[in-house]
């Protein structure tokens, strides 16, 4: 089930009848209160959000989501040349975004594409580095015994230090990785962001090494 939160009447007709014509179920709402009373009774495989929504807009609907720890794909659609909407959409866990006016092909093709990223993962693997651990599976983290609660970002950060101990990487190739190539935000994005996982992981933040005048890297144990 795909849920798709757009105001206007005729695209989000369009877009109902696009996803089912792909082989999608698809339920259309017009503004937040409808779309969280649908949530209570039925968990989508993702969501198409609207940013320009009448009342709770789009931003501080996918921000209620991600707070309350609902890891549901979110592909956001932001208005054409709104950079900081959609920067900061993906800051917040949003999985990808639409540029108004977008084609409904090109919206299939991002949800095929979000949902084939969004598979779950069938075996488990648990990560460890130092005080350090992190079930994949589960998508959980602990450091020194006690829950690290992450954001998307932070963990996708944690994960490939973690797989890579010892690795120095650049801020660019950070960005690139853990962001995508479609963002065209600041390597800063990525400082503040190993600022806040290294205050979560507490004692354990001193892991993630800062090399000066390159990047980063996960302290390689001896």
């Amino acid at each position: 089930m795909i849920f798709c939160v757009e105001d206007d009447n005729g695209i989000r007709d369009l877009m109902i009848y696009t996803l089912n014509s792909a082989g999608f179920e698809a339920r259309g709402f017009p503004d937040g209160a409808s779309f969280w009373e649908a949530l209570r009774k039925d968990t989508p495989e993702l969501v198409l959000l609207d940013i320009m929504l009448p009342g709770e807009d789009g931003i501080a609907i996918l921000k209620r989501l991600r707070s309350g720890g609902s890891r549901v794909p979110v592909i956001m659609a932001t208005a054409k040349g709104a950079e900081y909407d959609k920067v900061l959409g993906l800051d917040l866990g949003a999985d990808d975004y639409l540029a108004k006016p977008f084609g409904m092909m090109e919206m299939v093709s991002r949800v095929k594409a979000v949902l084939r990223r969004a598979s779950p993962i069938v075996q488990s693997e648990v990560l460890s580095c130092g005080g350090v651990e992190m079930d994949t599976a589960r998508h959980t983290v602990t450091a020194d015994g006690a829950r690290a609660e992450l954001t998307l970002k932070e963990y996708e950060l944690l994960r490939k230090f973690m797989e890579n101990p010892g690795r120095v990487f650049t801020r660019d190739s950070l960005l690139s990785g853990v962001w995508g190539d479609s963002f065209f935000g600041e390597t800063r994005t990525v400082d503040v962001h190993i600022g806040t996982l290294r205050t979560k992981l507490g004692r354990c933040g001193e892991l993630i090494e800062t090399v000066r005048g390159v990047g980063y890297r996960m302290r390689a144990e001896k």
